[in-house]
């Protein structure tokens, strides 16, 4: 069986990959879409860095990951379901699902995201934990479906927020998770929502997306052109929120969705000031992930136009290469 492994750094294709079988629980399928995902890219690059934060970190378990191994990769995907393991029920064979990127085994719980053993949507085939699965309904396509986990994130960081229709949201990055902020935001129906990127391809998407008013920083701090009652970071690199804090208006609502891996410094004093709330997001919960694959296959959420580009396995290392530039692509699509 063929996939697309992280190895030394690199993105190369394996062909000797033994094809997985199910046990109790759980299904093997068929990978139909994976997206790549922006923490996939800083993984390859960073994931010693990564690794060394994570075991640093007290209160969640640590990724046990050998770089000096192949490391399987994604986990925004759809697949077609093939067999299921023994005493397993489940939705029929051929029937198109999602999940949460978990698998559900008797050795315990395991992230679909990076890991030595644990085969990934970067592979022709893999297996999923049963009780998870959602069917992908009202005849929605493969690549489509493959979005529900990014437009998740975005979900998440908009109840987490709290935001009511009247109430101006600025968004700062336009990003694959700004743009999902921007399309949860419209569905929600907030009447202004202002996109901040310094890239005008990134702009325009997001103005395709929801955004009512896009703004160019390199021209002018947005906010000396908008009064937002909550901010969305969506860019993940240091210095953005001091510069939030400092610039906002008193009393925003600050959600920081954007995984910054550096240190960073902040000014306590400004958000003490100004009173400014910061709630930090990460991820989604199994019914903002159920709700994610509603909204897209009701048509409420048209994701089509984030999707800029597909590839195979073979093509996955260059896609990687290609994602480090922000005017060339929002979603990378792998089809095994």
């Amino acid at each position: 069986m063929r996939a697309a492994v992280l190895r030394d750094g690199r993105m190369v294709v394996r062909d000797d990959v033994p094809e997985p079988v199910p046990g109790p629980g759980q299904v093997l399928v068929e990978v139909k879409a994976c997206g790549i995902c922006g923490s996939d890219l800083h993984f390859a690059a960073h994931g010693a860095d990564m690794l060394a934060a994570g075991a640093d970190m007290e209160g969640v378990p640590d990724l046990d990951i050998d770089l000096a191994g192949d490391v399987f990769m994604g986990h925004e995907f759809s697949a077609e379901i093939l067999d299921a393991g023994p005493g397993t029920d489940a939705p029929a064979a051929g029937t198109l699902v999602t999940s949460v990127p978990v698998l559900i085994s008797a050795g315990g719980i395991a992230p679909i995201v990076y890991s030595n053993t644990t085969l990934g949507g970067y592979a022709e085939k893999m297996l999923l934990s049963a009780p998870l699965l959602l069917p992908v309904p009202n005849g929605l396509s493969a690549e489509h479906a493959a979005l529900t986990e990014p437009m998740a994130v975005g979900l998440h960081a908009v109840n987490a927020s709290h935001i009511e229709p009247g109430e101006t949201a600025l968004v700062v990055g336009c990003g694959p998770v700004g743009i999902a902020v921007i399309a949860t935001l419209k569905l929600r129906g907030v009447e202004t929502i202002v996109a901040s990127d310094f890239s005008s391809v990134r702009r325009e998407l997001a103005a395709t997306m929801g955004a009512h008013v896009t703004l160019d920083p390199a021209e002018d701090s947005p906010f000396h052109r908008c009064k937002p009652a909550v901010v969305f970071e969506a860019v993940g690199a240091p210095g953005i929120i001091d510069d939030v804090l400092r610039r906002a208006p008193a009393g925003i609502r600050l959600v920081v969705a954007g995984v910054c891996m550096q240190p960073d410094t902040v000014h306590p004093f400004y958000a003490i000031t100004k009173q400014i709330s910061i709630q930090f997001v990460f991820g989604y919960d199994p019914a903002e992930f159920a709700g994610s694959l509603r909204a897209i296959a009701e048509g409420d959420i048209d994701v089509g136009p984030m999707i800029t580009g597909t590839v195979g396995l073979d093509g996955v290392s260059a896609a990687f290469g290609e994602l480090t530039s922000p005017d060339r692509h929002c979603k990378v699509l792998v089809t095994p």
